[in-house]
């Protein structure tokens, strides 16, 4: 008698499971169907587009659009600031993790607060900064403000990382030799390898879809990120609703970062898994 309660809880968990996948890969069919249909079937609503059409993609990228110096540019921008946030947060982490200071505390705090400002709230500051300094349309101005926004992040991941991993791994690399800043390179980097894989993806992911900074800060067509440039679409005539090859474009921004997370699938888990002691 117990068994067909078992069974039916499995079957509604399974249900449960199937409606939430389907709910959360529905935009994005209907983003691939969109990009696939004929320019002038947009406003159909089949699930399935016939006959498949190029024609959106083509259309991303003409010449005049320049959508291919735009995609540069957000790997410009999103790749620098993710390694500069790798960089920084990776010492960060580890002192706040490993060292005794005074103010310890107080440091860790301000960094998480520093992730809890909301974007729009910083930008008229920025602007007016940028303005002064003449960083207005320069990757600088793009990279600067994520940089900021990524940091925390980072170092709160990292942080928790390394205080998983025993102490006695420094103290034994010392005891034969190593000073702490080798110990710290040779020993503990190794390691931590994983977790800032995992790290790195998660800023890189966060850095390739942001949108505000990089629409406040530069104006210059030439260097726009894709995000933006997605935004401006104004279609073939400049008058029409660029429905398709806006979704082609989303297509674009989107089939990266998927091939990434599948490749380094078994990484990304094992950074979210690995620091603990066993």
């Amino acid at each position: 008698m117990s068994a067909k309660p078992q069974t039916g809880r499995r079957w509604l968990l399974h249900v449960g499971i199937a409606v939430i996948v389907l709910y959360c890969l529905a935009p994005f069919y209907w983003m691939l169907a969109s990009a696939f249909r004929e320019p002038n079937k947009q406003g159909e609503n089949t699930l399935f587009p016939s006959p498949l059409s190029m024609e959106n993609f083509k259309g991303v990228f003409r010449a005049d659009v320049g959508f291919g110096r735009n995609l540069l540019n957000s790997v410009v921008v999103a790749g620098i600031t993710t390694i500069l946030t790798l960089i920084l947060g990776t010492f960060a982490a580890y002192t706040i993790a490993r060292m005794e200071f005074r103010g310890k505390n107080l440091v860790a705090g301000v960094i998480i607060a520093m992730s809890m400002f909301p974007v729009i709230a910083l930008l008229v500051p920025l602007l007016r900064l940028f303005t002064d300094i003449g960083w207005i349309n320069t990757y600088q101005a793009m990279i600067v403000p994520s940089l900021s926004f990524a940091l925390p992040l980072t170092v709160w991941v990292l942080a928790t990382f390394f205080r998983q991993m025993p102490k006695e791994l420094e103290e034994a690399a010392m005891v034969d030799g190593l000073t702490r800043g080798q110990a710290f390179r040779k020993i503990i980097i190794p390691l931590a390898a994983p977790g800032m894989f995992t790290t790195a993806i998660l800023a890189f992911i966060a850095t390739w879809n942001e949108f505000i900074i990089a629409l406040t800060m530069v104006n210059e067509k030439s260097l726009q990120t894709a995000n933006v440039a997605v935004s401006k679409f104004t279609g073939l005539t400049g008058f029409d609703s660029p429905f398709g090859t806006k979704m082609a474009a989303g297509v674009i921004l989107t089939v990266p970062l998927v091939i990434v997370v599948l490749i380094f699938q078994r990484r990304i888990i094992a950074g979210l898994t690995a620091g603990g002691v066993k």
